[in-house]
């Protein structure tokens, strides 16, 4: 099973999110975490690199909701440790 972090400045833009926001957030993580266990991900979630950012990571939750994230190291072998960065609209790659 995958396993995740959230660094403090992911959680406080999650808090942010409205009550819509947030559950098209769960959806999207769900199918997120499937991703990670078939390593492929969907198209619709558009995961990709983030341009000038070595290692980090933006998927796509809503039209304009959007989550960055980094790779870790395993804590269990063989599978994949995400942390999350930021979580909100387009905004969030001032600093992503």
């Amino acid at each position: 099973m995958p396993t995740y972090q959230a660094r403090p400045r992911f959680l406080r833009d999650f808090k942010s999110l409205s009550v819509e926001q947030a559950a098209a957030w769960d959806k999207a993580l769900d199918a997120f975490i499937a991703c990670l266990r078939r390593r492929s991900f969907e198209p619709a979630l558009r995961v990709k690199r983030v341009q000038g950012y070595p290692g980090v990571w933006e998927m796509t939750w809503a039209a304009d909701g959007r989550a960055t994230f980094e790779y870790g190291e395993e804590l269990h072998p063989g599978e994949p440790h995400i942390i999350w960065r930021r979580i909100g609209t387009h905004g969030i790659f001032r600093q992503p």
